[in-house]
């Protein structure tokens, strides 16, 4: 309609008054009559068609599986003359079921029908298929090399022999080998996993007759699926009962020891596995052709090698945790923990998820319409309101598809000790799916959120600030909306309680995405409090600007010399006026005249972030040295830094953050001033503000991000990193993690100095020193765990590291140069 009304319309000389166009257009009509009216009709070439079709499998639910595979198979057989249609679809069924999991049965269906006119075709895939699994197994690609296990096992009715059962039972023979060798082994229990996942889709293609090989491999597997890893505490999601908590929470399930007894679940009831879908079955009136898929010409699966030596991949493996944010409602909207599908469209769902990461669009879109690659009735209808699952009568489901797809996000969003991708991508596939589906997302994500604002208090401090950053983030993106008087009770609690301490992080989040006014428009009366009138100034005040303040003369004067560039020469009198004043009045002098300086650049450079970042790039060189000088005066341009934009602690953060950049501070005094100076200053109550533990834990990423950058560089061939300064990187990294441990190990303990003097405010009465107390040590205790872990992945880091230069070596002194080379080049988890 809109193009219509341009033509009507349009600007010079395009309208319906311009007459050459009309003679134009009259002339061309005429030239049609005497062609004999129409336009020759342009055929897409069969590739092309085959390949649209294959691309959009199982994508329109109202056209039956088994009738557009066969349509597909049809098209490409009948044109099987076309070379290029060969190729093309050998090369792209491969491609689809690397890149859109979710879509493999239908690939295979596709095959199978294939297969009863051109058999060819399978041995040409089958053959490239082998090749491809055994170049990812090589490289330690196991995502991919379960993927092609799925397609081949959905293909096992047309396999000779006993299919792909050999592989598995040979990767099996080797997660053996790695966990013998060490019970940290992470390799051994993705094998596992891959051999778990692959399973159901080679019974579901035939379970009467596989079922005796099913069942030795599961008694196989349980051995090492059924044992905890030792990593597994690490990264467990919910903070483990202590003494200052009032709950017990039951500790989460590994994702393969639950896949083991599921799977078991099903062995017992004759491998039904209702969820996975099934497009090679037909309606009863196609007896012939079914008749046909059940008897297929069969084809060998080539050999496949795996390699006694087997690489971890560039992807780091851990043992994988089952979360779930929809756990304990009175309706099951997800699939229950005892059922195969929690698992299957899990593991589904989470491939699509992360494979999809250059299109969250597109990923958005599968999740909306997941109901489309699984069995018939394997969920509710979509967009059906959770109070309305309580109606449906039982055998139908109360799965709702939008709850399973955002428990899948959720999962990877808090998924520990890091994603498989940034943050922001996970943000944004959650952001993409509400917009496309408003009505049927935004309620799920609104009790997701009220899960997770219920649990916060049991959760792991690091996926509680993961939280926080979605939660300002999503809003952002609606207009920071949100049912805020849901915990309007909370605003009252005291500020180390887990709530409070929650909602004041998410409000600072908010406002630096967008500005305190407008947030503060959004936010019910009692929350008002919370946005003082300081946020709502976009330049803090200059504290020298009162003369009652120490040093003000001096801080005003500092400022005028910046602003006009002057030199270092013409600030020195000044600065050494300063240091006269304070030894004068009993204060470090160092201290004193660093105070005044650094105030003055933030107050120079503070109309924005280019414009701090000019200052301090002017002011570089007397900032290093005086931050080379004492720890005191690096502790207290820290503190200054802070103190100028306390109303605005995100741009204090980025402030410090390059400092560190430029080496004017070390990562130690950013973390002394934190959980030493300022925690202790406020008697533990810092460690309740998001913002310090933002700053701590972007130091901490600082460095260990700088170790793996160097250990990598050192294992390369022509290392460009000698062993001592790799050492010394090591060494200031285990140091960072042991005064942490310190200074959090006496929090969490109760035994810091502040906390003892907690019992001398005559202010504060018993009961609230206890419950203070608690608090306090409540937050020490989660800090301790998270950086804990922080510190035990890092050595673990190391240590592979070590096991793979050890293995370098030896192979070079065996002389083998090829295979030094490769373990050189892989990377290192």
């Amino acid at each position: 309609m809109a193009d219509y009304d341009r033509r009507q319309g349009g600007g010079g000389g395009g309208g319906y008054n311009n007459s050459k166009k009309r003679r134009y257009n009259r002339a061309d009509d005429d030239d049609n009559d005497r062609r004999g009216g129409q336009r020759r009709r342009y055929d897409t070439p069969p590739h092309v068609r085959v390949r649209k079709q294959l691309l959009a499998i199982a994508e329109n639910p109202m056209r039956d599986w088994w009738e557009e595979a066969q349509s597909i198979a049809n098209l490409f057989t009948d044109n099987w003359d076309d070379e290029l249609l060969r190729g093309n679809f050998v090369d792209l069924v491969l491609q689809i079921a690397i890149e859109q999991p979710l879509k493999t049965p239908f690939l295979a269906a596709v095959v199978l029908f294939a297969n009863q006119n051109k058999p060819e075709i399978v041995d040409m895939l089958l053959e490239k298929l082998v090749a491809n699994l055994e170049t990812k197994i090589g490289e330690g690609e196991w995502r991919d090399v379960k993927l092609y296990l799925k397609l081949a096992a959905c293909l096992q009715n047309c396999l000779e022999g006993e299919g792909v059962f050999p592989v598995l039972e040979e990767l099996f023979d080797r997660a053996v080998d790695l966990q013998t060798a060490s019970s940290e082994d992470t390799i051994g229990t993705e094998l596992v996993k891959i051999i778990l996942l692959t399973l159901p889709y080679v019974m579901v293609t035939g379970p009467e007759q596989w079922q005796q090989k099913a069942a030795d491999l599961m008694e196989k597997t349980e051995v090492i699926a059924s044992e905890p890893h030792t990593l597994q505490a690490l990264i467990e999601p919910y903070n483990p009962k202590n003494e200052t908590s009032d709950d017990n929470p039951a500790p989460s399930l590994s994702f393969i020891g639950l896949l083991q007894n599921q799977l078991q679940t099903e062995a017992n009831n004759g491998w039904t596995l209702s969820c996975l879908p099934r497009p090679w079955q037909l309606p009863i009136t196609e007896v012939e052709q079914q008749s046909r898929l059940d008897s297929p010409p069969k084809h060998a699966l080539p050999s496949i090698t795996i390699p006694q030596t087997v690489l971890a991949g560039p992807r780091p493996l851990f043992p994988e945790i089952y979360f779930s944010v929809y756990a304990d409602q009175d309706v099951e909207s997800v699939p229950p923990l005892t059922n195969a599908a929690a698992s299957l469209i899990r593991d589904a769902f989470l491939d699509t998820i992360n494979i999809l990461d250059y299109n969250r669009n597109i990923t958005a879109r599968h999740l909306i319409e997941v109901d489309c690659f699984f069995a018939e009735k394997t969920f509710a209808p979509r967009a059906t309101p959770f109070d309305r699952l309580r109606d449906i009568e039982s055998p139908k489901s109360t799965w709702k598809p939008e709850d399973v797809a955002v428990d899948a996000v959720f999962s990877q969003l808090f998924q520990l000790p890091n994603p498989e991708h940034k943050l922001v991508y996970y943000h944004s596939v959650l952001t993409e799916a509400c917009k496309l589906a408003p009505a049927a997302i935004a309620p799920s994500l609104g009790r997701a959120i009220r899960y997770l604002y219920r649990n916060i208090h049991r959760l792991d401090l690091e996926l509680n600030n993961r939280f926080m950053d979605w939660f300002a983030h999503h809003l952002s993106n609606f207009g920071f909306t949100w049912k805020w008087t849901e915990w309007v009770d909370d605003v009252f609690l005291p500020d180390l309680h887990p709530c409070k301490a929650f909602i004041a992080g998410a409000i600072d989040k908010e406002i630096r995405l967008s500005f305190a006014q407008r947030i503060k428009n959004t936010l019910p009366e009692p929350y008002q409090a919370l946005i003082g009138p300081e946020k709502e100034k976009d330049v803090p005040d200059f504290k020298f600007a009162n003369d009652d303040t120490p040093f003000a003369a001096e801080g005003r004067e500092i400022a005028g010399l910046l602003k006009r560039k002057a030199s270092d020469d013409e600030i020195q009198p000044v600065i050494e006026r300063i240091h006269a004043l304070a030894l004068d009045n009993n204060l470090d002098p160092l201290v004193a005249s660093t105070d005044v300086f650094v105030t003055a650049v933030l107050h120079v450079g503070s109309k924005s972030l280019s414009h701090v970042l000019a200052a301090i790039e002017r002011t570089k060189d007397r900032l290093t040295d005086t931050g080379a000088a004492s720890e005191a005066a690096r502790a207290q341009i820290i503190a200054s830094v802070m103190t100028y934009w306390s109303s605005h602690p995100g741009v204090a953060i980025t402030i410090i953050e390059k400092l560190l950049n430029y080496s004017i501070l070390i990562p130690a005094t950013v973390v002394n001033w934190a959980l030493v100076n300022y925690a202790g200053a406020t008697k533990g109550d810092a460690l309740a503000k998001a913002y310090v533990y933002e700053l701590v834990f972007n130091t901490v990423i600082k460095v260990t991000g700088r170790v793996r950058q160097v250990v990598q560089k050192a294992s390369l061939p022509d290392a460009m990193v000698d062993e001592e300064s790799l050492e010394a990187e090591v060494k200031a990294m285990r140091g960072l993690f042991r005064d942490m441990e310190d200074a959090l190990g006496a929090w969490a303990s109760g035994s810091k100095d502040e906390m003892l003097e907690l019992d001398m405010g005559a202010d504060i009465d018993g009961d609230k020193r206890a419950e203070k107390e608690k608090f306090v040590r409540r937050w020490g205790g989660c800090w301790l765990r998270a950086f804990r872990r922080r510190a035990a992945i890092e050595e673990a880091f190391l240590l592979e590291a070590a096991r793979a230069k050890e293995a370098r070596e030896k192979a070079a002194e065996a002389g083998n140069g090829a295979a030094a080379e490769e373990l050189a080049e892989a990377e290192v988890v």
